[in-house]
């Protein structure tokens, strides 16, 4: 027994996965990974634009040691790639996963974070190094990062292909969860699907997707709400597309063209587009299908995903990464009222909400008014309302820890080193800066693994009357009540109409 214990962590542990075997590593603390595991055929060929369909099983056992390749998308302009890594692998196989666990072998019934990448859904992967799955597992938790197609691939609204693929490649993975995860010592019926900005939008669309019922339960939103896009924003990203490439707007001429040519007219039509700035930009669309119908609304309405409890959260100034590495900051500062009315025109929101954020907080900047404004319609509001459809099984966070680094404040994305507890990774310290609180990290990693383990992640959970909300800002453990409720009610009397465009930073960074 001990001779089969010693060969198997020297050739590494082989898991059964319903398609064919795998074979991972050992790595620091006992863990075990699988990398680039394949949970749906390649999306090319007669595949491409098309719903995900499963993978050719394969004979033997096959490796599982490397990060499979990413979907197709462009870089990240050069102001843009000093906050933000996204590793490109090349390669057809792109819908992959990777899962670690502390034990890879049947029975262990352990805890399952399937995690979804943010990047405005043009951009990310599951091979950020920041998205680190050990540190789950080394805690008890199963973790499984997913990759999904992205862009006009995943994303484009056209007349001859379904919609939402990108989605549908999500419910495909979470459909091998379901299946092959108990092989790998997790628990198929104590899946959390989490998610930040543009993966918490995926999460917020898989709790109301007739097709994920049952699949999940829990759920993180971190720094994304439930929304569809406008079909006609869609449509006319990939119209611009077609006009630049000189093809007609179909899933038929855009699989016939150069994969590199695609990829720069995306970047090009898109650089306009921003969460502040609004514009056309890839998003989930009501499809009658995936997406019958508006997920937020579904879920205030407790039409779907009932029993599914939640914790959502966002960071205190979500905007300044949307704003500071292009030099918007000053630019908004700068314009003034201008920018005031574009941020109300942007918010549909009267003159009343705009006035009470100045009288709220008379020093702030131009910049700081319309970030949080934006912030607020796009996020806080729809979080607040979605709390309060579900008191008792919500529980509500904040990241208000301010980067080390001038002028990012508690910004976007940069809680994502803390939720992972890989504060010491390089890639984290672009956003962070060196010497992030490890005392952050402990708690903020531990509540997350504490939701995926029992549900509660160690504060009360929400009420509809006193708003608990656990704050993150490196001091030491405390509640707020309402810290935002004199902002959000500014919005009571406003409808709930939403410019769905917001995605997880600026597409200026094309």
């Amino acid at each position: 027994m001990v001779a089969e214990e010693t060969a198997e962590r020297r050739t590494g542990p082989v898991v059964r996965t319903p398609y064919g075997s795998v074979r991972g590593a050992y790595e620091a603390d006992g863990v075990a990974a699988f990398r680039g595991i394949p949970y749906a055929a390649p999306p090319v060929g007669e595949h491409r634009f098309r719903p995900p369909v499963p993978p050719t099983p394969w004979t033997g056992v096959r490796d599982a040691l490397a990060f499979g390749p990413t979907a197709p998308k462009p870089p990240y302009s050069d102001a843009f790639a000093r906050y933000l890594s996204d590793p490109a692998v090349p390669g057809d196989e792109c819908l992959n996963l990777n899962v670690w666990t502390p034990e890879p072998a049947p029975g262990a019934r352990l805890p399952v974070l399937v995690w979804l990448h943010g990047g405005a859904l043009t951009r990310g992967s599951s091979a950020v190094p920041v998205y680190d799955g050990r540190t789950f597992a080394r805690d008890g938790v199963v973790f499984v990062s997913v990759n999904y197609r992205l862009g006009v691939e995943g994303y484009g609204l056209f007349p001859d292909a379904p919609a939402n693929a990108g989605l549908r490649d999500q419910i495909a993975a979470l459909e091998w969860v379901r299946d092959a995860i108990h092989a790998f010592g997790g628990d198929p019926d104590q899946v959390t699907v989490a998610g930040q900005s543009a993966g918490a939008i995926s999460v917020g669309a898989l709790l109301a997707a007739p097709q994920a019922q049952g699949l999940v339960r829990r759920a993180v939103l971190q720094s994304g709400a439930p929304e569809v896009a406008e079909r006609d924003k869609v449509r006319r990203m990939v119209r611009r597309m077609a006009a630049r490439l000189k093809i007609p707007a179909t899933a038929h001429a855009f699989a016939a063209a150069d994969r590199a040519a695609l990829l720069r007219a995306q970047a090009e039509v898109g650089r306009f587009s921003s969460p502040v700035l609004g514009g056309p930009a890839f998003g989930l669309v009501v499809d009658g299908d995936v997406v019958p119908r508006d997920p937020l609304a579904a879920l205030l309405a407790g039409d779907a995903a009932r029993d599914v409890d939640l914790m959502m959260g966002w960071t205190s100034d979500e905007y300044r990464l949307w704003l500071v590495p292009g030099g918007l900051l000053d630019r908004v500062d700068r314009l003034g009222g201008v920018a005031l009315a574009g941020a109300r025109a942007r918010c549909h929101c009267g003159t009343d909400v705009v006035r009470g954020y100045r009288a709220l907080h008379p020093r702030a900047g131009t910049a700081e008014t319309v970030g949080q404004l934006v912030t607020d319609h796009l996020l806080r509001v729809p979080l607040h309302r979605l709390a309060d459809a579900r008191p008792g099984s919500s529980y509500v966070y904040e990241f208000a820890w301010p980067s080390n680094l001038p002028d990012l404040g508690a910004c976007h994305a940069l809680e994502l080193g803390f939720v992972f507890d890989t504060g010491t990774v390089a890639d984290s310290r672009k956003l962070a800066g060196d010497d992030a609180p490890q005392s952050l990290a402990d708690a903020m990693h531990g509540a997350w693994v504490a939701f995926a383990a029992g549900g509660s992640p160690g504060w009360e959970a929400w009420d509809a009357g006193t708003h608990p909300v656990r704050v993150f800002d490196g001091g030491p453990e405390r509640v707020q009540y309402g810290p935002r409720d004199s902002e959000l009610a500014l919005w009571s009397a406003e409808p709930l109409a939403r410019s769905l465009s917001w995605r997880a930073w600026p597409s200026r960074a094309a």
